[in-house]
């Protein structure tokens, strides 16, 4: 019922600017969960075929990226469309507002999206409480955690740790987040004698806390599509070296290519969606060959459609993840992939 629906329910927000279009579709499926009617449109239980990656067991392959549901308010809902994973985030030690509007634009003619949201969220703390009061979601999730934008670099170790120790009894992952183009200098902290330094101090957390808690929480870096081989091989001997649990290939990137005649071009911010998917699958690809599948890693970037998805994994990925094509192609994108994506299929 809901695959029927959706080309209509599009069609009423596109009408609408991209953000009020968001909050009132995040809106209505927390409305429609509740009420019970989401439930008697989505089948009744997740599909396709689990997977174990970084010790969790996945109920399938397909899971939603971090940036759609920012404070985790929105679990139980998204669950019903069929990931076998959900990542919230980006979430940041205190709430802030982020950058200022108009911060989101469409470019339907490409099934892309530009974004320079720049983490506005409610903070850790409430986006915990938020995680804690979902129940009916069966899934994996993970917490995607950054810095908040007044903090200087020299300083975003201590934000990380912060949200990492309070992100940890609830989360089944952690994602730390270098890679956004929209926080400024965030990228910075991506250079491979920054991001060693960083992981020490996470993995000397994490050895900890597991103590504390009795359960070991995989440690993820996310990591832009804008990196060259160099920064490819450096940051693998890193990741390697460091202990590093899973990785996330990758975030959106600055680069216009392929859209770079549509009017919102000159937006800043960072590009996702189609035009995405080869310049993401090919730094994937380049990580793979690095780590030689001793870290397992996420993909995501432009996937559209199931063999999309099917290129990521051959490329080297365990998992795939959506947020864009959710946007353009609706929730029946999500169970296509999740039952496409088994072992059969993808050999």
């Amino acid at each position: 019922m809901i695959d029927i629906l959706y080309p209509l329910v599009r069609k009423c927000l596109f009408q609408l600017d991209p953000e009020s279009a968001h909050h009132l579709s995040m809106q209505g499926l927390r409305l429609a969960e509740r009420s019970g009617l989401l439930g008697l449109m989505t089948p009744s239980k997740l599909q396709g075929e689990a997977v174990e990656v970084m010790g969790l067991r996945f109920p399938n392959r397909i899971g939603l990226a971090a940036g759609l549901d920012k404070e985790g308010n929105t679990i139980d809902a998204l669950g019903r469309l069929g990931f076998g994973h959900i990542e919230i985030g980006t979430i940041t030690p205190k709430a802030q507002p982020g950058n200022p509007c108009p911060r989101l634009f469409r470019l339907v003619d490409h099934e892309a999206v530009i974004n320079r949201m720049g983490f506005n969220n409610s903070g850790i703390d409430q986006g915990i409480l938020n995680v804690l009061s979902s129940h009916r979601y069966q899934g994996i999730v993970g917490f995607n955690i950054g810095k908040n934008k007044m903090t200087p670099n020299e300083q975003a170790a201590d934000d990380y740790l912060d949200c990492f120790r309070k992100a940890y009894p609830v989360a089944d992952y952690i994602v730390i987040n270098l890679s956004s183009p929209n926080t400024p200098g965030l990228r910075d902290l991506q250079g491979a004698e920054q991001s060693a330094r960083l992981l020490g101090l996470l993995k000397q957390e994490q050895a900890k806390l597991q103590l504390q808690y009795g359960r070991e929480v995989p440690l993820v870096f996310k990591v832009a599509p804008d990196l060259d081989d160099g920064q490819i091989r450096e940051l693998s001997r890193v990741f390697l070296d460091g202990g590093l649990d899973g990785l996330i290939a990758t975030n959106t990137t600055l680069d216009r290519a392929g859209v770079d005649a549509h009017h919102h071009a000159g937006e800043a911010g960072g590009l996702s969606g189609v035009p995405l998917m080869i310049k993401s699958t090919e730094v994937l690809r380049a990580f793979s060959s690095q780590l030689s599948g001793k870290i397992p890693i996420i993909g995501v970037g432009g996937i559209s459609t199931l063999d999309d998805a099917r290129e990521k994994l051959k490329a080297g990925a365990s998992l795939v993840q959506i947020y864009s094509s959710l946007i353009y192609r609706g929730p029946r994108l999500v169970r296509e992939i999740a039952r496409g994506l088994t072992e059969a299929s993808i050999k």
